[in-house]
């Protein structure tokens, strides 16, 4: 900067000199005076366009202001900023470079809104969720018009008040002296109400003089500060918008913004097709969804960038709040910095790991926790273990200063192909965490019906019981119109909504019959029926006959009517474990008469390390057991050199690999590194939610299986040729 004196000075010389001379004069003061390191806005709108300053520029540029004068100062003034981004912007550069009190102030049009749209009580709980120490409004309108946003502010926030307002507006006098049209003594009694309205921080901006401040204290001596009760609320915001989780109705959160299931999207994340998300969103806005999820996680991108740019794209056009959907903590921090509201945060779960990662995230940038309930040992069985997990974040949260009205629960949806109590199990989840914690609950509505026909049958009657059981927000497709209309309350309900799911249950399981024989019971799922054939079957021929001649086809028919649509996966697995009893028979059959039990091969099956996702992976399991396959089954979380000592020590040709989270591909990545180092004969098949099979191929697999009859087939292929 160049001065009269011909000097030219930085920044940094600028401020540290100017804090220093309040110092000094504070110092010098006959009564206590502190000193503010007063900082406005930079003039340039926050975003990538042309005459606009990056995000993360506009930190670091007040950043240096900060570090220049935070020596001095008993506590940061950041005022008269009409940008929420902006506000987020130098409010971190603050809370990161300095343990100074900070006050923020914006400045409100006549509307109530910031210039780029926020109301009050948008900017209050963003910037209380973000570490302000106090928040309110300067400047812009005369105390008159700014007492109507009061009510707004004190309704949002726990935190003090500040109000600095003008002394109305500037005109030109006679004499050609700029005067406002507030005097003294009226710009006193407006601020007495500002008081009285719960305002606890007075002063005074443009125009006021030292008279304005001396009438203002005069007249609020010995008033008492409002003793204010703050509503506790589960509340998430875009930059515009408030949605409250648990209020009079259902929050429906949209889940097509996710590549989960989704080829079109995948195909356009690797395109770098932004414009897909950004269509979806306002797709899912006009269907009626009140958040929406955003998801990237495919391994094969850059999810810290693509997350960011997705997040920063859609906020800009679409004004629903929005769930940040990650397992990377560092693609959440980045997204999380650029999102101006207070976002939903999706995931926690109750491992050390992820709370000791998330949980510092969601206190600092002042988000929503949704809570996973899993941990290290995975998904409890029980509605009582979910609950227990769920207690334990809710606690670990409030450590970070996180209250439990923060915290979104959400006890997991499990599929009924593979569990026919899944539903009563999370649902009795629901209600126990609802009732005992006194916590808001979420849930995933569509995996209920995973490998069942009807599926949007089945998630309608889903949702329904979930909200019998107090269900307060559901990750649904929006353009259901059934599950809409439950959504909305506008449903038929005869209160009997989990037994038509276990109806479901019974319409997936029954198969057509192929006869009376062991053929047809093993694909009618008749366990007990199919031993007692086996047994008679093994009086007329071989046991390596009935194998080949009745177990085996049986198997072969399911298969290609699963992968056909025809049947679904109740009725697979049912035909699995009659097989697999059928087995067992011929297994002692052939032990009897001196041979060896029957063996198709061995394979070596684990979900990767970092991954606790496992219901996959055991259906895998299960077919592998049902065509004779010896599955030595390593379980979840499994580390690389674990994988390879189990196919070292057992000798399987095959190495089944599973992972459902993007940040544990790597691990799988490394688990297929490791077994080509010391075992580079073993092939190795892989499979999980965010693989594809090009990306499948990118790591080292030797095969993508999309489902668990291609691992039967390839491990069926494998041992033939051996």
């Amino acid at each position: 900067m160049h001065f009269l004196d011909g000097g030219e000075y930085s920044v940094e010389q600028l401020v540290s000199a100017a804090v220093a001379c309040a110092r000094k004069a504070a110092d010098a003061a006959s009564k206590q005076v502190f000193v503010a390191l007063d900082i406005g806005p930079l003039g340039k709108l926050i975003g990538d366009g042309e005459e606009m300053i990056d995000f993360e520029d506009a930190v670091s540029t007040f950043a240096r202001t900060v570090n220049a004068g935070k020596a001095g100062a008993d506590l940061v003034l950041l005022e008269t900023f009409g940008d929420i981004a902006e506000s987020r912007a130098a409010l971190l550069a603050v809370k990161e470079n300095c343990d100074l009190p900070v006050v923020v102030t914006n400045v409100y049009g006549a509307d109530g809104r910031l210039f780029t749209g926020s109301d009050a009580a948008v900017v209050s709980t963003v910037l209380s969720g973000l570490g302000a120490d106090a928040v309110g409004m300067n400047c812009s309108l005369g105390p008159r018009d700014m007492l109507g946003i009061i009510p707004d502010i004190a309704a949002s926030t726990v935190l003090p008040i500040a109000v600095n307002p003008n002394a109305g507006l500037p005109r030109t006098d006679a004499k050609g002296n700029t005067v406002y049209d507030v005097s003294a003594e009226e710009f006193a009694d407006a601020m007495l109400k500002m008081a009285q309205a719960g305002a606890s921080l007075l002063g005074g901006c443009c125009g006021t003089t030292p008279e304005y401040i001396a009438r203002l204290a005069e007249r609020v001596s010995g008033v008492q500060v409002v003793e204010r009760k703050v509503a506790k609320r589960s509340i998430v915001t875009s930059a515009t918008r408030i949605c409250e989780i648990g209020g009079d109705r259902l929050t429906v959160i949209g889940e097509r913004i996710n590549p989960t299931g989704k080829p079109k999207f995948k195909d356009a994340l690797r395109r770098g097709d932004i414009d897909y998300a950004v269509n979806e969103a306002h797709n899912e806005a006009a269907a009626g969804a009140d958040i929406l999820d955003v998801n990237v996680g495919l391994p094969e991108i850059d999810e810290c960038a693509v997350l960011t740019e997705t997040v920063c794209r859609i906020q800009s056009v679409c004004d629903l709040p929005l769930q940040i959907d990650t397992a990377l903590p560092s693609a959440m921090e980045a997204a999380l910095r650029r999102y101006n509201g207070k976002a939903l945060i999706n995931s926690v779960n109750g491992s050390e790991a992820s709370m000791s990662a998330i949980l510092p995230l969601a206190a600092k940038y002042g988000g929503m926790i949704v809570a996973l309930t899993l941990d290290e040992s995975g998904i409890p069985d029980s509605a009582e273990g979910r609950y227990e997990i769920a207690k334990r974040i809710v606690q670990r949260a409030a450590e970070y200063g996180i209250p439990k009205e923060d915290v979104l629960v959400d006890p997991l949806t499990l599929t009924l192909g593979a569990d026919p109590l899944a539903a009563e199990k999370t649902l009795g989840a629901v209600k126990l965490i609802k009732e005992d914690l006194g916590v808001a609950t979420s849930l995933g509505v569509s995996n209920i019906s995973f490998g069942l026909p009807d599926r949007d049958k089945v998630n309608t009657d889903f949702l329904t019981a979930a909200m019998e059981a107090g269900l307060s927000a559901a990750i649904l497709n929006p353009n259901s119109a059934s599950m809409m209309r439950v959504a909305r309350g506008e449903g038929d309900n005869d209160g009997d909504a989990l037994g038509r799911l276990g109806e479901h249950i019974s319409a997936a399981t029954v198969v057509k019959p192929r006869g009376d024989d062991l053929t047809g019971a093993i694909y009618g799922g008749m366990k007990s029926r199919a031993v007692a054939l086996a047994i008679e079957e093994c009086d007329k021929m071989s046991p390596k006959a009935v194998i080949d001649a009745k177990i085996v086809p049986a198997l072969e028919e399911a298969g290609k009517e699963f992968e056909a649509g025809k049947i679904f996966l109740p009725g697979l697995l049912s035909c699995a474990d009659a097989a697999v009893a059928a087995l067992d028979v011929v297994s002692e059959r052939i032990l009897s008469e001196g041979g060896e039990r029957v063996n198709a091969g061995k394979v070596v099956m684990a979900t990767v390390e970092g991954d606790v996702h496992d219901i996959g992976k055991n259906i895998v399991c299960v077919m592998l057991k049902s065509y004779g396959f010896e599955v030595i089954d390593l379980g979840r979380d499994v580390c690389a050199d674990a994988v390879v000592a189990a196919a070292q020590n057992s000798g399987a040709a095959v190495v089944g690999l599973s992972a459902l989270m993007t940040t544990t591909v790597p691990a799988m990545e490394k688990t297929i590194r490791a077994l080509r180092q010391k075992l580079p004969d073993v092939k190795v098949v892989v499979g999980g939610a965010v693989l594809t099979e090009e990306y499948s191929a990118r790591i080292g697999a030797d095969k993508y299986a999309p489902d668990a009859m291609a691992t039967v087939r390839y491990a069926t292929e494998v041992y033939q040729k051996n």
